[in-house]
């Protein structure tokens, strides 16, 4: 499904991290804990997202079983059957039942750009810790959007995109976020080199110390991190971030987490894009109004009691698109 690691040669990984991915694949231990077979089939490997980032599972702590063990507080697998286990977690999804699902945890290695990296932090759920500017120094690379996903702002969504900027303005605006992020980077760059000692330079002084340095460079320069959750909370994030009202680049990174969840809890995913991604929520009114239209009654915006904006979700929600107003 992914790149061979020849790929990560144009992803600009050293020569040092696609030796330190080749050690960690080959290297093998013996366990009594669950494993997920599909999961480790894709441990440690940089999956790559954008143009510059990837990310990487680099650990977990248990699968399906481990759900459906906490949730019957029973001693191991047991004699049940995988389609009453299966059951059982559809139930539990079904009913919002949390603690059973936060007994399994997944690490990742995540390279991203700063801009998203601050809106993903927004998502407090998880143990965060992120490449430190302040003791190292960031390298010079830069999301820069492919030109089908560069947007004007949307006149109706004020966080969204609007109409695809095309030609010469799409030339144009491509041309600024390159030449502003080298800049930058560049005075970065003389800031940490330059040696200050007040008014002079004195060969005995250092640099700009990198805690100040770092506030120059743009949003758009590359970040990592290792970003540890339960998957509870993994299910949050990726109900959020992989809808299609997510913004571009960070449902990438939610799609290829997606992917590594299905490997994991391949049960636990089908219920979770039966009822979480594929399902969807309704009001006590919104409710009212679906059972007066099945039973082939007239009702409209203004007798709904809805505001505008739910009555268009809800037909939406229920692909009832000549009602909406």
């Amino acid at each position: 499904m992914y790149k061979s690691l020849k790929y990560f040669k144009i992803m600009k990984l050293t020569d040092d991290q696609l030796k330190n991915i080749k050690e960690q694949q080959t290297q093998e231990s013996k366990t009594k804990r669950v494993t997920a077979p599909e999961l480790e089939k894709i441990l440690y490997e940089a999956i790559p997202a954008l143009d510059h980032g990837f990310i990487r599972v680099i650990d977990y702590m248990g699968d399906d079983t481990s759900i459906v063990q906490s949730a019957r507080v029973s001693y191991g697998k047991g004699t049940k059957q995988v389609s009453t286990d299966s059951g059982l977690i559809k139930y539990l999804m079904r009913h919002w039942h949390s603690t059973p699902f936060e007994m399994c945890e997944i690490k990742y290695h995540v390279k991203l750009p700063i801009f998203i990296a601050r809106q993903w932090i927004r998502h407090r759920t998880a143990n965060v810790n992120e490449y430190s500017a302040r003791y190292s120094i960031l390298d010079k690379e830069f999301y820069l959007p492919d030109p089908q996903n560069l947007a004007a702002q949307s006149i109706s969504n004020r966080q969204g995109r609007g109409d695809v900027i095309e030609g010469e303005q799409a030339k144009e605006v491509l041309k600024l976020l390159k030449n502003d992020a080298e800049r930058t980077y560049d005075n970065y760059e003389t800031m940490l080199n330059q040696k200050f000692d007040g008014s002079t330079i004195d060969e005995n002084k250092k640099g700009l110390a990198r805690e100040l340095a770092r506030m120059n460079l743009t949003l758009n320069t590359y970040t990592q991190w290792y970003w540890k959750t339960d998957l509870l909370n993994l299910m949050n994030f990726l109900r959020l971030r992989a809808d299609h009202h997510a913004q571009y680049e960070i449902r990438v990174y939610a799609d290829i987490m997606l992917d590594t969840l299905k490997r994991w809890v391949p049960i636990t995913f089908d219920a979770f894009m039966d009822y979480r991604v594929g399902g969807t929520e309704v009001s006590a009114k919104g409710k009212v109004t679906i059972q007066k239209l099945l039973k082939g009654e007239e009702i409209n915006l203004e007798q709904s009691g809805l505001s505008k904006r739910e009555w268009n979700e809800l037909m939406e929600a229920f692909e009832i698109t000549d009602k909406i107003v």
